[in-house]
């Protein structure tokens, strides 16, 4: 159920560093970091908000939906097959807790993590970790509304069913069907995911993950902020409620603020970390466009 928005196809610094000083350099990178909006952006981009949603879906178009999620995203996965996996380099520049640096040469035993990917798709996180982690006594799980997902992620070369996992799971569920006991993983990763989900069911999901986390243990979570270029430049008629909307494919993307993403995860029982918002500009050097996108990225602890 997890997407990956389009990025630097090159391993980035972490989140924060690049910073455009002189306008006339905005195409000599992919991407900027820290790209403050003026006034005139800002209300440009509420204005833009303020028409898609103004004539909001009818509510038999909205529950098919939402009842048909799964077959949209297994028509999604069934058209794009393989081809939508990206290795996500910046996972281990922007979350180095899912691989620790570490030798397996290192005389000190090292302790056995758990790890659960919500959402995994086709493998944009899974399939960099195991390749990526030399912890010998790392265990991943993986969960994914469509069954579609999960096929194609399990005949990749570098998947690996002695370390790894994976199910579908309806994540909205009261009651998780999960292969591991509650308060028992390490981490839980939740990347272009929450987004996906019908919003007045987020608050079950988030508390699920605090259930299944271990005392100590970390909450992974990026996603759209709000006024995303992906917000801006949905039609009327895609709405499905206030920041909530039906893409093309018939799968359902929401738009967050950091007000609203700091106010459940609390709810759930976890302590802030971090909380970022990204607001990057990418550009198309080929073409000269701007593009810019506001990601929200967080680590959320579960008390000890």
């Amino acid at each position: 159920m997890s997407e990956t928005p389009a990025g630097d196809s090159e391993k980035r610094p972490q989140f924060g560093t690049r910073l455009l000083t002189n306008t006339e350099d905005v195409f000599k990178h992919n991407a900027w970091d820290h790209v403050q909006w003026d006034e005139e952006q800002e209300l440009a981009a509420q204005a833009a908000v303020a028409k898609n949603s103004a004539n909001k879906m009818n509510q038999e178009d909205k529950d098919r939906f939402q009842s048909d999620a799964p077959k949209f995203w297994d028509s999604f996965y069934g058209i794009h097959d393989n081809r939508f996996f990206k290795d996500r380099h910046w996972l281990f520049t922007e979350f180095p807790e899912l691989a620790p640096l570490e030798t397996k040469t290192s005389q000190v035993p090292q302790p056995s993590r758990s790890i659960f990917e919500l959402g995994c798709g086709v493998g944009n996180t899974i399939l960099p970790l195991l390749q990526y982690s030399a912890e010998e006594n790392l265990k991943v799980f993986g969960c994914d509304f469509s069954a579609r997902a999960i096929e194609i992620l399990q005949s990749q070369p570098q998947f690996d069913a002695k370390r790894c996992q994976v199910f579908v799971m309806d994540a909205t569920l009261d009651q998780w069907q999960v292969p591991f006991e509650e308060n028992s993983q390490d981490i839980i990763v939740m990347i272009f995911v929450l987004s996906a989900i019908e919003p007045k069911k987020m608050q079950r999901v988030l508390e699920n993950c605090y259930r299944y986390l271990k005392p100590g243990g970390l909450l992974l979570f990026r996603d759209y902020g709000r006024y995303d270029l992906a917000q801006l430049r949905f039609k009327t008629g895609k709405c499905l409620e206030d920041n909530f909307y039906v893409r093309g494919d018939g799968t359902m993307v929401y738009f967050f603020t950091e007000e609203e993403l700091r106010d459940m995860l609390t709810k759930a029982g976890l302590q802030e970390e971090q909380l970022i918002v990204d607001r990057r500009l990418q550009v198309n050097r080929g073409r000269g466009l701007k593009m810019y996108r506001v990601w929200i990225q967080t680590k959320f602890r579960k008390p000890l």
